[in-house]
Parts: structure tokens; C-alpha cells; sequence
């Protein structure tokens, strides 16, 4: 075959390695940055169903429960619709006791998957509002790093033996154990700006009620 035919050849196979290489790449994800969460409240003993907005890192009080947004995206219209929301929510216990029942994301496409369920009271988002500010192409997380396999692994706790702070599981009649499940891990006081009742408080749930 003559030389001359081999340049256009080459120059086929170039342009279609740059097309693929082109499209394997990472493609942006823009986001835009929320200075508002708005979330969804179900009272189960009235069966009532509140709407209310919370700015990032503001804390409000629902039934017995506070949450706190952190960070509430959504997507241009330009990208695929979606919202979600990293929050943290605490419970207030009976004997007004704070405890983290809940730190992660929240997606308002999925709230049944990554909603807080509580005995009373479970809530979900349902949007992000009020965003200008355009981010594109965020960073993902750092893996964390890789385990050093010269240090002892710490060998795997015994599912028999209680946490600690928890009490020892207890034989029932019939012979089978009892653990008793953990309600969270304890944390300081918050002091909410908004609080949200759709039924009595019990006595000590908000030892702020009446207060400035």
C-alpha cells in the first residue's frame, strides 16, 4: 500500500482516542450552595404535618427533637434536580438529656430512605432555598488512608460483651438475651431560635421554653 494512505489512517485513529479519552473524563457536577433548609415534621399522634425553613448551622426545636443544617445543595437547571442536606439532629430525652440520633445527609428525593425516625416525631427535607452562589466541579472527600500493615489489628469485639456505658444484656424468662439498643451518643445543650410543638411537651423537653 502506498505511504501516502497511512497518514490519514493515523491521524483517524488519533482523533478518535483524543473523542474517548474526552469522554471518559470527570464530568462536572455543578451545585449551588443554599442558605436555607426546608424541612418536613410528622407528628404521630396527631398525624399533623408542619412545613419550616432553618438557615444553615441555626438550630430549631421540633417535638423533641433539634436539627441543625450545615451545608444545602441543589442543582442548576442545566443538571439532573437534585436536593440534599447534611444535618445533625438531637433528641431530647424525657430526662432532658441531649443525645446525637442522627448525622449524615438528607435527600429530599428519597426521604423515606434518609429521613430521622423517631418514636414520636420523624423528619425529613424537602428543599434548599434562598442559593446564588454557584460551585463547580466540587472536590470529593480524601479516602482515608490506607492501614499500615505492620500495626496489630485490633482484634473484633465479642457481640456478647456489652459497650461501654451500656448495661450487661440480661437473660428473659424464656433464656433468650436482651441488649438494650443505643439511644445515641450524648452531647452538649443547644439553645434553638425556633421551636416547633404540634402537641404538649412533656415536662423537661425544652428547658428553654418561656425563656429570651
Amino acid at each position: 500500500m502506498p505511504s501516502f494512505f497511512r497518514f490519514p489512517i493515523l491521524a483517524g485513529l488519533a482523533t478518535s482516542a483524543l473523542a474517548l479519552l474526552s469522554a471518559a473524563g470527570p464530568a462536572q457536577a455543578d451545585r449551588i450552595r443554599n442558605p436555607t433548609a426546608v424541612f418536613a415534621g410528622l407528628d404521630k399522634i396527631t398525624g399533623r404535618i408542619i412545613s419550616f425553613e432553618v438557615a444553615i448551622d441555626e438550630t430549631v426545636q421540633f417535638g423533641a427533637l433539634q436539627l441543625t443544617p450545615r451545608v444545602c445543595w441543589t442543582r442548576p437547571p442545566t443538571e439532573a434536580p437534585q436536593t440534599d442536606a447534611f444535618v445533625e439532629v438531637d433528641e431530647v430525652t424525657v430526662k432532658n438529656e441531649y443525645r446525637r440520633i442522627f448525622t449524615g445527609w438528607m435527600y429530599a428525593a428519597s426521604p423515606g430512605l434518609h429521613g430521622v425516625e423517631h418514636a414520636i416525631y420523624d423528619a425529613w427535607l424537602t428543599d434548599c432555598k434562598g442559593g446564588t452562589e454557584l460551585v463547580v466541579d466540587p472536590k470529593e472527600p480524601e479516602a482515608p488512608p490506607a492501614e499500615d500493615p505492620r500495626r496489630p489489628r485490633t482484634p473484633p469485639r465479642d457481640a456478647s460483651q456489652p459497650l461501654p456505658g451500656q448495661q450487661p444484656a440480661q437473660p428473659s424468662p424464656g433464656g433468650r438475651i436482651d441488649v438494650e439498643p443505643p439511644r445515641g451518643v450524648p452531647v452538649q445543650p443547644q439553645r434553638p431560635s425556633q421551636r416547633f410543638f404540634p402537641t404538649n411537651p412533656a415536662p423537661g423537653r425544652d428547658p428553654y421554653m418561656g425563656g429570651n
